[in-house]
């Protein structure tokens, strides 16, 4: 694997955050992420959600003082576009980098979430499109949300062998760690990195990792937790703990599903305990991953009625 030289991406002239539309979406999105990575917020003006999150976007992309873009399209005006990105829900926002769609969330994420999506596509362009290096990462992540962690693994220790100090490449491992069920070997990969690394967004989901398995490994019986639900469905505990049982056993849908059902039925109990605890299995699993995706669906559509 050959070594790359990582390098700020130019930042185009013109505005860092304007609307479009179908007549002009392949200039202003295809044709700009070829140079400064394009962050596309599908939206309509009767959206709620889309409201908060607006201004939300707006400010993080200011942060990034051209490393990054903002194109804003209302899926009214141009339903075909919508039509072909797959838009179900609004807002949906997609990340664009050398022209396609590399990542993307829909429902209003919290400011620090919405930073992190973005750091993290500003990193991607800055890290080299298209060397070895990204493309293991690429590959390794892949492969992790499919549920091959020794694949990903594999992918991960070929980028440290070439980068060492490659962060996402230790938080990969630690997490691939975790999927195998290995915490203690995880904990040693995290804790051996230093304080500015301790704080990369891959790490910090690496470690929500990890706590999600302690949790899962101290929840209890399936069985049991499916019984004391059934006999009682307003048992939240016992949800929440079926939810982290069901994490640990490879079953993240099944976690999501009981997690999104207490906040249908009493969105506050002990402080939204079943929603700050969603988040997490969001922030484990990946913006990208499928469970994900469907589970801030669902979410949006409870919070949002």
């Amino acid at each position: 694997m050959e070594p790359i030289i990582a390098g700020e991406p130019d930042a185009q002239s013109g505005p860092v955050i304007k609307d479009t539309d179908t007549a002009n979406f392949a200039k202003d999105v295809i044709e700009a992420s070829q140079q400064v990575p394009v962050i596309v917020d599908f939206r309509a003006p009767w959206c709620g959600p889309c409201k908060q999150l607006g201004p939300v976007l707006e400010k993080v992309i200011q942060e990034q003082k051209g490393k990054a873009r903002l194109v804003k399209l209302d899926i009214d005006k141009n339903q075909q576009i919508a039509a072909q990105m797959q838009v179900q829900s609004i807002p949906a926002v997609f990340a664009f980098l050398d022209g396609r769609p590399v990542d993307g969330f829909m429902g209003a994420l919290p400011e620090s979430e919405v930073r992190q999506f973005v750091e993290k596509i500003v990193r991607a362009a800055a890290d080299g499109k298209g060397s070895p290096i990204a493309d293991a990462l690429e590959r390794a992540k892949a492969a992790l949300e499919s549920g091959d962690a020794q694949e990903a693994a594999a992918f991960y220790n070929q980028v440290l062998q070439a980068e060492p100090d490659n962060v996402a490449a230790a938080a990969g491992v630690a997490r691939c760690l975790v999927a195998m069920g290995d915490g203690e070997r995880a904990r040693l990969v995290l804790d051996g990195l230093d304080d500015e690394a301790a704080k990369d967004p891959d790490v910090a989901a690496a470690r929500t990792a990890l706590d999600l398995l302690e949790q899962s490994e101290a929840a209890g019986d399936t069985g049991e937790l499916e019984a004391a639900v059934a006999a009682d469905p307003n048992n939240h505990q016992a949800r929440i703990d079926l939810a982290a049982a069901l994490f640990g056993a490879k079953d993240p849908e099944g976690a999501i599903k009981q997690l999104i059902e207490s906040i249908r039925i009493k969105r506050d109990w002990n402080d939204e305990a079943a929603r700050t605890q969603l988040l997490k299995y969001f922030e484990a699993l990946g913006h990208g991953h499928p469970a994900t995706i469907e589970g801030r669906r669902r979410l949006s559509a409870i919070l949002f009625s």
